[in-house]
């Protein structure tokens, strides 16, 4: 019997070592901006931006990751948002995907524009145009969820060389009420305002009860671009902004281990529902980037004893990882 123990002890044990998939960061090497992840029904799907066009790539793994390939989902020959296509964003609303992003002309930047696509009940199903949603400059949108009613946050100017966080009631997953937009974050404190003030990049976290908004700060060609984070004070109206506690000295989530301009972050689930984690864009360029030389990466959350989010330090490239629980 001893024997059988032994064996069924080191049987358990092999089987735990071969569930732990190790990975390495980046995930994406090239044009990994921006990016965004939701893991579903066993695969990971990663969106990220390529400046032209939308695209998801597919794994069960992390790893996997670095070698699948990307599928092209969308792209638009309308000359208004055909080009400068930024943070594309997946979400699942009533049972049916979809594609967050902005995008404008191929001339200049003035015409950054949040749109939605409609999928279907697969993640990689095709995707129909389905709207603009603001009429003003907008990026880098996102879907926050409170108290069972939607809302979309993005990156805005209310007033001159402020970019601002803003936040609209959705009345549909395709369309705005925009006469209740409100300001949600201005870069009043010293650490969002390197370059230039700057508030984009929202993405919310949901744990323990409670409700964050992480948003990057400060001008992505610089290495101080980070991560901030808003925590929602469980009452009051979400719309506005004394409803929300802003850190008054940033995550922590900034340049380290080689990567610079750590941001643009988005939060994903572990297979087994167990883990939080954060997958954000960085690059090697110590004068921080803004174009497709930023790649992808993953790391673990960790919690705070007060229930906030412990993000620590972006690792080094050469670091090998704990996969997420479940793979």
């Amino acid at each position: 019997m001893k024997l059988l123990s032994s064996l069924l002890t080191i049987g358990s044990l092999a089987c735990g070592f071969a569930s732990a998939v190790s990975f390495s960061n980046p995930l994406k090497t090239k044009d990994g901006s921006d990016p965004h992840m939701v893991y579903s029904n066993g695969y990971y799907y990663l969106m990220t931006t390529t400046w032209t066009n939308l695209q998801i790539t597919r794994a069960t793994t992390l790893a996997g990751l670095k070698t699948a390939q990307a599928k092209v989902v969308f792209t638009d020959s309308n000359a208004a948002r055909c080009c400068n296509v930024w943070a594309p964003e997946l979400h699942n609303i009533n049972n049916t995907w979809y594609i967050y992003y902005t995008a404008g002309n191929k001339d200049n930047l003035d015409g950054q524009r949040a749109h939605v696509l409609k999928g279907g009940k697969n993640p990689l199903d095709p995707y129909t145009y389905a709207g603009q949603l603001t009429t003003e400059w907008g990026i880098d949108g996102t879907v926050l969820r409170i108290s069972n009613r939607n809302y979309f946050i993005y990156s805005c100017f209310p007033s001159a060389n402020l970019q601002s966080l803003c936040i609209a009631p959705m009345t549909s997953p395709t369309s705005l009420d925009l006469n209740s937009k409100k300001v949600l974050s201005e870069p009043t404190l010293a650490w969002e305002r390197v370059g230039n003030p700057v508030n984009e990049g929202a993405a919310p976290l949901y744990h323990g009860g409670k409700t964050f908004v992480a948003y990057s700060a400060s001008f992505c060609w610089t290495d101080s671009y980070q991560l901030g984070l808003l925590t929602y004070k469980g009452t009051g109206d979400p719309l506005l902004a004394s409803s929300w506690d802003k850190n008054a000295t940033g995550t922590g989530f900034k340049s380290a281990n080689g990567n610079y301009g750590t941001g643009h972050n988005a939060f994903f689930t572990s297979p087994d529902g167990s883990e939080v984690w954060n997958i954000y864009h960085a690059t090697s360029i110590s004068t921080g980037n803004c174009d497709g030389q930023r790649y992808t990466m993953a790391k673990k959350v960790n919690w705070n004893a007060d229930g906030s989010p412990n993000l620590g330090k972006a690792d080094a490239l050469s670091a090998v990882l704990a996969g997420p629980s479940g793979e």
